[in-house]
């Protein structure tokens, strides 16, 4: 059955549009850090689209190449990959891996050409509205709906196009760009206004949980230390390295007052994500250093607050909000300041791994307690979401510090 929307630029919801099946980032990233290279990568891709045009026309092949190309670090063939596919098809499914039964897919699906009834009866149809670009540019959805029974649909929202005629029934959208800039915030929100299903993650949140913004939008909430991300250009900081500049002189910066000074800062070009050219700069000399190899005109510069423990190890908690109350989705132990799961060495050891588990077994009644329930509500209030993810490694002196935007989010 097909359903028409109303307005202008609104597609028409059909139980009969099958989009072309993807492994999806979750799949292939998960495939990656278990210590894959490129070409086992491409293997993986070519065996889950294995019967797809020969010449390489598969828009859903062609997406899921540019994915693996920037999981292996070649984002520049990965991005004119993706926009290839995009210029063919802006509708995708994304489907398990190969790991699993692919005779098991194929119960589920008669054909890749249109028979999919996943979805009638019980399974959570969900369509995810994304944006072309790096792999963080979107909420990563589909790391939590590939152990869920979840059908998710991708409909990438491209700037220069409208959306397709036609895009696949389901129960709730979900708006997953993790930024926009305004004419595309204005087009995201109408969007979100007139869709005719549930809709979370509200695009009307987007400017409060930029990254040179998420500090000014939880100011003054107790106990939390959100440093701010100061946008400067690479004139600004070499003037700084020449003449000892200070920061925007007659003109106060939070996080960069006279009495604490730059150093040490982190910094790092203002489009990128994950931790990628993201440095920590104690001196000018390694700020300089820094420039020296990057080719970027632009950055952002944060005051970095040194959170490491009387062991000397850096820990992070990554706590969601839901409805106000807070959530432990893991706790990482690190040698390195720039702490990230999957690299944190948690998979090899098991002490870590048994720090995790007390820490979620103790949340409610520590971390929670001690952090977070205090600040919850006005942090909430500030930035008006449903639910919140955010980084949260625990300050030296006490308290938590907020080091990252909370750019995945979802708000009703």
């Amino acid at each position: 059955m097909t359903y028409a929307l109303r307005g202008a630029g609104l597609p028409m919801l059909s139980e009969d549009c099958v989009p072309p099946s993807v492994c999806g980032v979750a799949d292939l990233a998960d495939f990656a850090y278990q210590e894959h290279g490129f070409a086992e990568l491409i293997a993986r891709v070519d065996r889950f689209h294995a019967g797809s045009d020969p010449h390489g026309e598969d828009p859903a092949h062609v997406h899921d190449t540019g994915i693996a190309c920037q999981l292996a670090f070649r984002c520049a063939e990965g991005l004119a990959l993706q926009d290839l596919a995009l210029d063919r098809c802006q509708l995708y499914r994304v489907r398990a891996g190969v790991a699993q039964d692919r005779v098991a897919q194929d119960r589920v699906a008669q054909d890749r050409g249109g028979q999919d009834r996943v979805g009638r009866r019980g399974t959570l149809r969900v369509l995810a509205l994304v944006g072309p670009g790096a792999l963080m540019v979107n909420t990563p959805i589909d790391f939590l709906t590939r152990y869920l029974d979840v059908r998710l649909d991708l409909l990438y929202v491209l700037p220069d196009r409208p959306l397709p005629p036609v895009v696949p029934e389901h129960d709730v959208a979900f708006f997953a760009l993790g930024e926009a800039d305004p004419p595309m915030l204005a087009r995201l929100r109408a969007l979100f206004a007139a869709w005719p299903r549930p809709a979370q993650n509200d695009p009307g949140f987007l400017p409060m949980l930029a990254r040179d913004t998420l500090a000014r939008s939880l100011a003054g909430v107790d106990g939390l230390c959100s440093p701010a991300a100061v946008a400067v250009s690479r004139a600004e900081l070499e003037a700084h390295l020449r003449q000892g500049l200070g920061w925007r002189q007659g003109r106060p910066v939070v996080g960069f007052d006279g009495a604490r000074g730059l150093y040490p800062c982190l910094v790092r070009p203002v489009d990128s994500h994950a931790g990628l050219s993201l440095a920590l700069a104690r001196t000018p000399a390694e700020l300089a250093e820094y420039l020296r190899f990057s080719f970027k005109d632009a950055f952002f510069v944060t005051a970095f607050e040194d959170y490491a423990g009387p062991d000397g190890l850096y820990r992070k908690s990554r706590v969601a909000f839901v409805d106000g109350a807070p959530f432990l989705c893991h706790h990482a132990t690190s040698r390195n300041w720039m702490v990230h799961y999957l690299n944190a060495g948690m998979t090899g050891s098991a002490a870590r791994r048994a720090e995790e588990a007390s820490a979620m077994a103790g949340f409610d009644h520590g971390f929670a307690r001690r952090h977070v329930r205090h600040g919850a509500p006005r942090a909430g209030d500030r930035l008006g979401s449903t639910i919140t993810r955010s980084t949260a490694p625990r300050r030296a002196t006490g308290g938590c510090c907020c080091s990252r935007r909370t750019a995945r989010r979802s708000c009703t």
